[in-house]
């Protein structure tokens, strides 16, 4: 899961998927974002075009920055880290109509430039302005206007006030903070102009309100993310942000009340939104399916993955002498050989070890020579993101600041006694870091770093389907070469994502009630009570239709491995495959498919057969 502009959930995750001003528009840039990325790191005529290409994204950038300030900080532009987002009026259609602007001036660019490369780059910011602009109308014509506004202002300063970025720009988290409290001349509190968005809708009942799950778990977690504010200022070493903290947090208590007296009773009784919001959600995270065909799908899978588990399941009862050779029982068995949170990052550091010498040793993709981070998270974050996920470095004037492996030791949000206990055992750790670090996610960012990726491939093109997709690739080829327990692991998480695209689509089509789905996912799949609280949540309200694009993405990655496979004969290695797919950058499915059989397969088709 990537964490960032909201939630792998998130992106997954992962990770923030930013909340746009005057909707609930969820970004497909995700704190993944990258600007300019590395570009002095191309040389020759690539330099040329990618630098040609990156003054294109500068015009859709202008209008990123114009609506959500904080996004575009997060990706490392400078020039906005003391900038706050448009919540006065009407700023969802003044967005839209300069987002239609912005894709005009970019068509017009498209019919003069000669460079292919180039062609493509402002195709892909002509889509997205195309595909932003149908979403924030969609969502202002059939949505309330509401988000989680104290969980995007925590994320934004996370992201300033993270110890990559400079003290002269951490210095202006300070001007953000005191625009937020409406401390500044011009500007009004961000939480006045939140609720004065959403009054203004209430005369207009064919508008849907948000879950009342959602109203009172964000009101819950509200505490939490003023105390993570209040942290990162805190850590920051900067002076004189006590008052204008206070200020705040005054404000968002109002803020609550009202949320509690004024939206709670409106709040909607079911967790289904309009079919056209959740339809517009996947295809914003790149999952081009029709939601009913990817169901049966899933299921079709499902099935088989529990066949393939119960084989595992009795092999290692055989193993381990247990009298049960039942999945469920085999895992609860395992899960016996929990991790104390004292010597849980040790032990997955050296796993990594482990998992590293392998990928070297089978030559599955190059490692780069710098270590990968793995730490534990805050409460905060795991308020956030209850689940292992990565938290991204500046990615725009780097200067060796790497990501991280973020690992929760808790879901806040979860009423139960019950621990978190799904990422804290032996078997599971080896597909957590095949995943997040090795040769997944944090291999995926360490490439970008080191190589020059245009930005309209790294921000405009992204889609979660591609990066998850890749992460649980990742974990399947590495299953052959881990033991049984480890192989295991694997399969239960494969089980996981399965259920995700069932259970997903399922809920939001309302064929499916969140308790159900939950008891499933305790129950059949294994899962905790605190993460299958953090899975349904996911899938109702953080970020309805993303963690399809787990199993969406993985069988394309299958698909796509199998065509170049075929075409090529013993001329494929997987070496030269997965360097190939890591140097594209984070370009949707069907491109990425395009690039490998009409870039790689030809390239290797000139290669002596082994």
């Amino acid at each position: 899961m990537l964490a960032g502009a909201s939630n792998d959930a998130r992106l997954t995750a992962g990770d923030i998927l930013w909340n746009m001003a005057g909707g609930r528009l969820k970004l497909k840039l995700f704190a993944f974002g990258v600007l300019a990325l590395a570009a002095g790191s191309a040389s020759g005529s690539e330099a040329g075009w990618i630098s040609e290409s990156n003054g294109y994204s500068k015009i859709l950038l202008g209008v990123q920055a114009k609506y959500q300030p904080e996004s575009v900080s997060s990706f490392g532009m400078e020039g906005f880290d003391s900038d706050v987002m448009d919540l006065r009026p009407e700023s969802s259609e003044r967005f839209e109509a300069d987002l239609l602007a912005a894709a005009d001036r970019l068509k017009v660019a498209r019919a003069r430039v000669t460079d292919p490369r180039v062609n493509e780059d402002l195709d892909i910011l002509i889509d997205s302005a195309t595909d932003q602009r149908r979403t924030l109308i969609l969502q202002r014509e059939l949505l309330v206007p509401y988000f989680d506004l104290p969980q995007s202002l925590f994320r934004g300063f996370q992201k300033l006030l993270h110890q990559g970025v400079t003290r002269e720009r951490q210095q202006l988290a300070l001007s953000r903070l005191r625009r937020y409290a409406g401390r500044e001349r011009g500007y009004e509190p961000i939480a006045v102009l939140a609720r004065a968005r959403i009054e203004e809708t209430f005369g207009n009942a064919s508008l849907t309100a948000p879950w009342g799950v959602e109203l009172r778990e964000n009101l819950g977690n509200q505490p939490r993310f003023l105390a993570g504010i209040h942290d990162l200022f805190q850590k920051s070493g900067l002076v004189g942000w006590d008052k204008d903290f206070k200020a705040l947090s005054a404000q968002f208590d109002g803020y609550a009340k009202w949320i509690k007296s004024g939206l709670l009773p409106r709040a909607r009784q079911t967790n289904q939104m309009p079919e056209a919001i959740y339809a517009d959600n996947l295809k914003n995270f790149g999952v081009e399916a029709d939601p009913r065909a990817l169901m049966e799908q899933a299921l079709a899978a499902y099935s088989q993955i529990k066949e393939e588990l119960a084989s595992l399941a009795g092999l290692i009862a055989e193993k381990r002498g247990l009298k049960s050779t039942a999945y469920i029982d085999v895992l609860r068995d395992l899960k016996k050989d929990g991790l104390p949170n004292d010597r849980l990052l040790d032990f997955y550091r050296q796993r990594l070890k482990q998992v590293e010498a392998i990928v070297r040793s089978r030559q599955l993709a190059t490692l780069p020579a710098r270590d990968a981070v793995i730490r534990m998270a805050t409460e905060a974050e795991s308020a956030a993101i209850p689940a292992p996920h990565i938290d991204v470095p500046p990615l725009v004037g780097n200067t060796g600041q790497p990501a991280a492996f973020v690992i929760p030791l808790s879901n806040p949000t979860s009423l139960s006694a019950e621990k978190l206990d799904d990422f804290s055992f032996d078997a599971v750790t080896w597909t957590l870091i095949a995943h997040e670090a090795r040769p997944g996610h944090e291999l995926q960012i360490s490439r970008m770093l080191d190589q020059g990726v245009s930005t309209a491939r790294v921000v405009f093109a992204f889609n979660s389907a591609n990066i998850e997709g890749w992460g649980l690739y990742a974990e399947s080829i590495m299953k052959p070469y881990f033991p049984l327990e480890g192989q295991f692991g694997v399969l239960q998480h494969r089980l996981m994502r399965a259920s995700r695209a069932f259970l997903d689509p399922m809920l939001n089509l309302g064929l499916i009630e969140p308790g159900a789905a939950k008891r499933l996912l305790m129950e059949e799949v294994g899962l905790s009570e605190p993460m299958a609280k953090q899975e349904v949540d996911r899938y109702t309200f953080a970020a309805p239709g993303q963690a399809t694009a787990y199993f969406y993405g993985y069988q394309k990655m299958e698909a796509i491995r199998a065509k170049a496979e075929i075409a090529l004969g013993e001329r494929f290695d997987l070496l030269s495959f997965h360097d190939f797919i890591l140097n594209q950058g984070l370009l949707p499915l069907r491109l990425l498919d395009k690039a490998v059989m009409e870039e790689y397969v030809p390239s290797r088709r000139t290669v002596p057969t082994r």
